[in-house]
């Protein structure tokens, strides 16, 4: 299941976030020249790609105060769903909690229809977060939440969602090459709708990887399998979406896109073509890629 509609939010005050270093090994301070001023030509380059190729973008400004320097990530702390469910998510980095922004959910109900909200921020009092399809890649036709568990993924916060949203949990653990965790599911895997794109060497217990593969296949997807360094270029952190003439597309950032082999592109050309755009400065400051700055709107539209 794919759509063909998604929200992004434009960056008022884009830079390197301190608070999620801890635990996001894929973000790298650069200097701090232009850094707001870089993203946001990085942002408008990519909704111009998107939107040329067919895709609904609706984009709404962040506004400078709160400072929220990740608020180009909306997916984390939202998610849209098809029967009308809107759900907030626990974010791990106080700055972050800020981005939770009401205008943005009101700016959303003018065109689609909101049945119902499932708030799981309250978590956060207690140390518990789930950070959106960040934590957890969603394979929306079986019903299915991928997750590796991290500092932001807690099993506790996992199931709620599950459980009111009818969902079941696939639970593992995933660490980089230095054995730290993976603090998002979405950095190592992508799940598209005839395939799955995937670091398999980040799960080191057998079991986990044979579940996995096992789940992936029974689902009827093919598997491709991507390294650690290729991961490192955000080749994970992709999203199939379907443009207005009913065509799907992979989205990634050119980045990803130039550390994968010419057999990975033939694989996944085999089934839809690929878009790409440089995201270099959003990636490096920001430890997230493509994936990461798109929400899907999966919300009925309103008649």
């Amino acid at each position: 299941m794919t759509t063909s509609h998604i929200l992004m939010i434009r960056p008022a005050a884009f830079a390197y976030n301190p608070q999620t270093a801890v635990n996001n090994r894929f973000q790298k301070k650069s200097e701090p020249l232009n850094v707001q001023q870089k993203a946001l030509q990085e942002f408008d380059d990519f909704v111009k790609m998107l939107r040329t190729s067919g895709i609904n973008v609706t984009v709404i400004e962040d506004v400078p105060e709160p400072h929220t320097p990740d608020a180009v990530f909306p997916n984390n702390w939202v998610s849209f769903h098809e029967d009308g469910t809107v759900v907030l998510y626990p974010m791990f980095a106080p700055n972050r909690q800020l981005e939770r922004n009401k205008n943005v959910i009101a700016s959303i109900n003018k065109t689609f229809f909101i049945r119902s909200t499932i708030d799981l921020t309250g978590y956060e009092k207690q140390g518990i977060f789930l950070e959106g399809t960040g934590s957890m890649v969603l394979d929306r036709p079986y019903e299915l939440a991928y997750a590796c568990l991290s500092p932001r993924t807690c099993p506790t916060a996992l199931y709620d969602f599950c459980d009111a949203m009818g969902y079941q949990p696939v639970l593992f653990n995933a660490s980089d090459a230095e054995g730290n965790e993976i603090y998002h599911t979405n950095v190592m895997m992508c799940v598209a709708d005839q395939y799955a794109i995937i670091c398999l060497e980040t799960i080191r217990d057998t079991v986990q990887k044979q579940m996995l593969v096992s789940r992936l296949t029974e689902t009827g997807k093919e598997i491709i399998g991507i390294s650690l360094e290729q991961m490192n270029q955000f080749a994970g952190n992709m999203l199939q979406l379907e443009n207005k003439a009913g065509e799907q597309l992979l989205v990634m950032s050119t980045r990803a896109f130039h550390s994968l082999n010419e057999d990975q592109v033939n694989q996944i050309r085999s089934f839809n073509p690929i878009i790409h755009s440089p995201l270099n400065t959003i990636e490096d400051n920001g430890g997230g890629s493509a994936r990461c700055m798109m929400a899907e709107l999966f919300l009925p539209y309103k008649i």
